[in-house]
Parts: C-alpha cells; sequence; structure tokens
C-alpha cells in the first residue's frame, strides 16, 4: 500500500512538474511575441530625428481607459483579456441564452438526439440574436462608437453610453420580482422622487383645527420646493423597471437580466414538452394494449412527433413566439 501510494504521488508530482514547464513556456513565448510586436523606441527617435516637424503619438489605450500610460505588452494582455471574456458578455447581456436553452428543450422534447446538430442550433441562435439586438446594437452605433469615432467624446464616455443601452434593453426583458430580490440581497432600494410646494407640505403637516394663524409669521424669503425621495418595492409599484435606470448598476442588472432569462427559457421549454408528451402517452398505451412489451414506444413516437411539428409549421411558430417574447 504503501509502495502504490508512494508511486501515485510520484505520478501526481510528475505531471504538476510537466504542466508547470508548459506553463513557463506559453508565457515566454507569449512575452518574446509581445515584444517582437511592440514598437522599438530607439527607432521612433531616429524617425523623430529625420522629421524635426513630426511629433510624438501618443495612442495608448491604457493611458485613455485608466489615465495612466502603458507600454504596448499591457495593452495586448489586456485586448487578450477582452478578446477572452467577449463569448461570457455575447452570451449574457443579450438575448442568446433563452434562445438557445428552447431549441435544447425542443429538442430533447423531441427525442430526435442530436438532430438538429449542435452547429446548427448554435447558428441559428446567434443569427436570432442579431436580429432581435439590431436596433440595440445600431443605438449604440450612432449614439456611442460614431461620436467616438469622430473624436466628439472619449472612450469613457463611449463605454457608459453604450453600457447605458444595453442596460436599457435588460431592464425591458426583467421582471419585477427577480430584481427585487436582487436588491434586497444588496440591501438596496430604489426611490421615487417627488416635489412638492411649500404650501402643500405646510398643509400636509398643519391640521385644519390648529390654533396657530398662517398668516401671522410670513417668511422673508420664499420657501424652496420640498423634494422627498420614497423607496419603492418593485413588486407592487406600476412603475417601468427602465424608469429607475439612472439607480440600477450593471452589478444588480446583470444577474437578475440572466435569472429571468433563465425563468423564462424553462417556461417556454415546460409548454414545448406538454404536446410531446402527449403523443408519448398514447403511444405506449397502445402498445401496453396491444401487447406489445418488448417495443420502444420511442422508436414509434418519434415519427408522429415530428409530422406533428412539420404540420404545425413548428420552427416559424417558435421562432415567432421567441421573436416576440423580448420587449425591444
Amino acid at each position: 500500500m504503501i509502495k502504490e501510494a508512494i508511486k501515485q504521488n510520484g505520478r501526481l508530482f510528475l505531471r504538476f512538474i510537466v504542466s508547470f514547464v508548459i506553463t513557463c513556456l506559453l508565457m515566454t513565448v507569449l512575452c518574446m511575441t509581445v515584444s517582437a510586436l511592440s514598437a522599438d523606441p530607439d527607432s521612433e527617435t531616429e524617425v523623430l530625428a529625420e522629421n524635426p516637424g513630426t511629433e510624438r503619438v501618443d495612442s495608448s489605450l491604457m493611458k485613455e481607459l485608466i489615465g495612466i500610460d502603458g507600454s504596448q505588452t499591457l495593452e495586448v494582455i489586456l485586448i487578450v483579456t477582452i478578446l477572452s471574456v467577449a463569448p461570457s458578455f455575447l452570451v449574457m447581456l443579450t438575448s442568446f441564452t433563452r434562445i438557445v436553452i428552447v431549441f435544447s428543450f425542443l429538442r430533447n422534447a423531441m427525442q430526435t438526439q442530436s438532430i438538429p446538430p449542435n452547429s446548427i442550433l448554435m447558428g441559428l441562435s446567434l443569427f436570432l440574436t442579431m436580429f432581435i439586438m439590431w436596433p440595440t446594437f445600431m443605438t449604440i452605433n450612432e449614439q456611442a462608437y460614431q461620436p467616438y469615432s469622430k473624436g466628439e467624446i472619449t472612450i469613457n464616455e463611449m463605454v457608459d453610453r453604450s453600457a447605458d443601452t444595453l442596460k436599457v434593453f435588460m431592464l425591458k426583458n426583467t421582471s419585477k420580482n427577480n430584481m427585487q430580490f436582487f436588491l434586497d440581497l444588496e440591501g438596496a432600494a430604489v426611490y421615487e422622487t417627488e416635489t412638492r410646494s411649500a404650501e402643500a407640505a405646510a398643509a400636509e403637516t398643519t391640521p385644519e383645527t390648529s390654533i396657530i394663524d398662517p398668516d401671522f409669521i410670513q417668511p422673508i424669503e420664499p420657501i424652496e420646493d420640498i423634494t422627498a425621495r420614497t423607496p419603492v418595492n418593485l413588486n407592487e409599484t406600476e412603475n417601468e423597471l427602465t424608469e429607475y435606470t439612472d439607480q440600477l448598476g450593471l452589478e444588480t442588472v446583470i444577474p437578475a437580466f440572466i435569472l429571468s432569462e433563465l425563468t423564462r427559457a424553462f417556461q417556454m421549454g415546460f409548454m414545448l414538452f406538454i404536446p410531446f408528451l402527449v403523443i408519448d402517452i398514447v403511444v405506449s398505451s397502445t402498445l401496453m394494449a396491444m401487447g406489445m412489451m418488448m417495443l420502444p414506444p420511442s422508436m414509434i413516437s418519434l415519427p408522429f412527433k415530428i409530422m406533428l411539428f412539420v404540420l404545425v409549421d413548428g420552427w416559424q411558430m417558435l421562432v415567432g413566439t421567441l421573436i416576440s417574447s423580448f420587449n425591444v
């Protein structure tokens, strides 16, 4: 037993050493590649010396983002990091989640195994996502990217405008219950601002039977309007979530939106299962009545499911329902 344990530990240690060496080699290759792609400061100095009228161009992306100048190596690492998390943003901040889950439920309900293939479902989900998100993307292009490309706004303003546009789309498709749930977890709340005049506030605070004459004391200067902030329970208000866009941050909107998308996708998946489940029950009962115990019911029910789905034009109905379920 001791020898086997020592042998197993030796294998684990060997795997760790091999993984560590490979990681170090990959980091070395990455640093060498980035250094090769970086501009040579000596060559830049020589070019500036040959052209006295030319000014040094400072186009550091790090400086525009956080106000700190960085080398091109850091910029390349930052760009690689952004590209690595881009698929997560595409999946979690758009309509892609609901669409791909509903398609997966459809394939499981029909019991067609790997038909349609994953590549087909992913491609259709991406194109439907582009179709649904196109107005949002156009708004981001007109209000954020085009002004930035013309030099009218900074990159920070471009990011803020893009985030606000995307936040409006997510709030339109987020349930109030989920949003209130995350606000309660965070210990935060949204407020309604109510502006009342001084006369109205005095009428509310002064009873009609008061013996104090309101005309006895006259203020020297007019009293400004009183602004009151009242906390709001989103489950009880009739206002839309988009009215509280300025008060809701992305750290709350994003998880609430994802939870809402999962809830709606599972609800649609449940509705998809019902007609196919009825077919399975009818086929199973028929086979039991005929005494065909050894015949798999799925082999008989599958053609009827496909026929039903084709006769009712299922793909068009499903895609139309998915598109109409989003508030754009």
